[in-house]
């Protein structure tokens, strides 16, 4: 039997004390949840940036962009969905260059996305929103434990 009791202590002022399982596991479970957000915006991205080349009727049609037209838009969102795949496989993996990596896509896609916003204007800020609850998972809450996140 361990000494441990459960749940945490937890003063109810300042939350779980310093030391317990929980207040150690905050970091991890937010690099979880960044490494989750950033795979599934990576796929949507994927396959919107797929849609936009095609011509697809999901956008909005006569749309005005601020650089380019809608194919270039869809070749930029590609792009940047592929790397914020491979950067989620290394948030997985527990890699430090996944973290970075993982920063610099969001941080791009949240740009992205305001820029394409008068294409698909309720994706846009839905996308750019959990872009900046990533950014916020990956430079706030360090790294998780030895091992990675799975």
């Amino acid at each position: 039997m361990s000494s441990r009791t459960f749940p945490p202590p937890m003063d109810p002022v300042t939350g779980p004390q310093r030391g317990s399982e929980r207040y150690e596991d905050d970091g991890a479970a937010w690099w979880g949840f960044a490494a989750i957000m950033l795979l599934i915006v990576g796929i949507l991205n994927f396959i919107y940036g797929w849609a936009a080349i095609d011509n697809s009727k999901f956008y909005v049609r006569d749309a005005e962009y601020v650089i380019s037209d809608l194919k270039t838009w869809g070749w930029v969102v590609l792009v940047i969905g592929v790397v914020q795949i491979g950067g989620a496989l290394g948030l997985f993996a527990g890699s430090q260059i996944g973290r970075w990596i993982g920063i610099l896509a969001a941080g791009c896609n949240a740009i992205a996305q305001l820029l394409l916003l008068s294409g698909a204007p309720f994706l846009s800020l839905a996308l750019f929103g959990i872009d900046v609850l990533i950014i916020y998972g990956l430079v706030a809450h360090g790294h998780p434990r030895k091992g990675g996140v799975i």
